[in-house]
């Protein structure tokens, strides 16, 4: 989908599968962190940028859909949307694929909170940081919102 961010791009490596030869769940969100990393670069955040100006950003949730197996050697890549934000707050959505495919081969809904590494506390965003997510807010306005965006787990009611 085009306007989307490619946020990670690499191979899965061998210590990240498991006996069958598929990538563990918990590789899964390594990557999807990674491609939080590259988003951070993106706006400002990056290592340069988080020495300056003493602000991170910190994962306050995340959901994560499986939805389809991925092999030793891949080369993989993740997309990410910019959902919303408000003063302090950032929310994304990153899709894994294998490179420049379409197929959705995970899905992960990340709620980002800005911090002042001095307390750490929350704060809100500070030019260009604020300036960068809020453009880039702009341009996913008009996509399609991602379909596992804001799913519920539960078991269904017994009837």
């Amino acid at each position: 989908m085009s306007g989307l961010l490619t946020t990670y791009q690499g191979p899965v490596l061998p210590d990240w599968v498991d006996y069958n030869g598929h990538l563990r769940d918990a590789y899964y969100l390594l990557i999807f962190s990674y491609a939080t990393d590259g988003l951070m670069d993106q706006i400002g955040l990056d290592s340069a940028g988080r020495a300056a100006s003493g602000h991170s950003l910190f994962t306050l949730e995340c959901h994560l859909n499986y939805l389809h197996e991925v092999k030793v050697g891949a080369l993989v890549e993740v997309r990410t949307q910019v959902l919303g934000l408000d003063a302090k707050r950032l929310h994304i959505h990153h899709t894994l694929h294998l490179a420049g495919q379409p197929t959705v081969l995970a899905a992960n809904e990340q709620m980002l909170l800005h911090v002042a590494m001095d307390g750490p506390r929350a704060t809100e965003f500070v030019p260009p940081v604020l300036e960068q997510v809020q453009a880039l807010a702009a341009a996913h306005q008009a996509l399609p919102r991602p379909e596992h965006v804001g799913r519920v787990m539960a078991l269904p009611k017994p009837r």
